[in-house]
């Protein structure tokens, strides 16, 4: 089972399962095909849209956790 960090890229996030994207939309992140945005990390992504950053990489690891990556 895949597990993320604070420090996992977002582009790194989305090839591991593109299935994350509605997690990210959901916060306000729309712009996931922006070249910067895959660039960015999921703490960076979450502090620019007022996300705690812990929060957020728990939410994305217990939804890869259920989807079995």
């Amino acid at each position: 089972m895949a597990q993320v960090t604070g420090k996992t890229m977002i582009g790194e996030l989305l090839m591991i399962d593109e299935n994350i994207a509605p997690i990210l939309l959901e916060i306000g992140m729309h712009c996931l095909g922006c070249p910067s945005s895959q660039m960015e990390t999921i703490e960076e992504a979450a502090m620019v849209h007022g996300i705690e950053p812990q929060e957020l990489v728990d939410r994305i690891n217990d939804f890869l956790a259920k989807d079995g990556k």
